[in-house]
C-alpha cells in the first residue's frame, strides 16, 4: 500500500469514528424555518436548560421551566414579574438562542441613522418589538440589552449593563 493511499485509509478510519462519538450528540432540527433561524429542539442527552438564571450585575433572574408543550419562563427584576412561553430557536451560523416571548421592550426608537435635524415632517409611531432573545451558550443566557446611535432600544431598563449575562445556578 503506497503512503497516499495509507494517508487517505487513516483519514477515513478517524472521520469514521468521529463520525459515531458524534452521533448521540446529533440535535434534532424540524423543517419549519422562520426568518434566519430555525426551530430547534434540545437533545435529551445534553444539560437540561430549565433552572434558574440570575444576574451578577443588576437584580434580574430568569427562571425556565419544562412543560409539556416546551419551556415557560418567569422573569423577575426590581419592578416587574413577567410570565410567559420560552422557545429556542438556531441561527444559520448555529447559534442558540432563548425567547422569552411576550416581553415588550422599554424603549425602542428603531435605525436613527437616518434622520435629518431639520426634518419637521412627522414620523409615523415605530410600534415596540415584543419578545426578548438572549443567546444560550452551556449554562448562561447572554441579552443584548440595549442598542447604540444608530439602533437606539432599551430592552430591560432596570437593568443598565449592555449585555447583561445570566448565569445558571447550580442545583443543591
Amino acid at each position: 500500500m503506497s503512503l497516499t493511499n495509507k494517508c487517505i485509509a487513516s483519514l477515513l478510519f478517524f472521520l469514521s469514528i468521529t463520525a459515531c462519538n458524534t452521533k448521540n450528540k446529533e440535535i434534532s432540527i424540524p423543517k419549519e424555518q422562520t426568518g434566519n433561524t430555525t426551530k430547534l429542539s434540545i437533545p435529551k442527552n445534553e444539560e437540561s436548560i430549565e433552572g434558574v438564571y440570575r444576574s451578577n450585575e443588576c437584580e434580574l433572574s430568569v427562571v425556565i421551566t419544562k412543560t409539556k408543550d416546551g419551556y415557560d419562563y418567569l422573569l423577575k427584576t426590581s419592578q416587574r414579574k413577567v410570565k410567559g412561553k420560552a422557545s429556542f430557536t438556531k441561527s444559520e451560523s448555529g447559534e442558540n438562542y432563548l425567547t422569552l416571548e411576550g416581553i415588550k421592550w422599554d424603549e425602542y426608537e428603531g435605525d436613527i441613522s437616518q434622520e435629518d435635524e431639520t426634518d419637521s415632517i412627522p414620523t409615523k409611531e415605530l410600534e415596540i418589538p415584543v419578545g426578548i432573545d438572549a443567546s444560550y451558550v452551556k449554562d448562561t443566557l447572554t441579552i443584548q440589552n440595549y442598542g447604540n446611535a444608530m439602533n437606539s432600544y432599551t430592552k430591560i431598563s432596570e437593568c443598565g449593563s449592555k449585555y447583561i449575562q445570566l448565569i445558571k445556578i447550580p442545583n443543591r
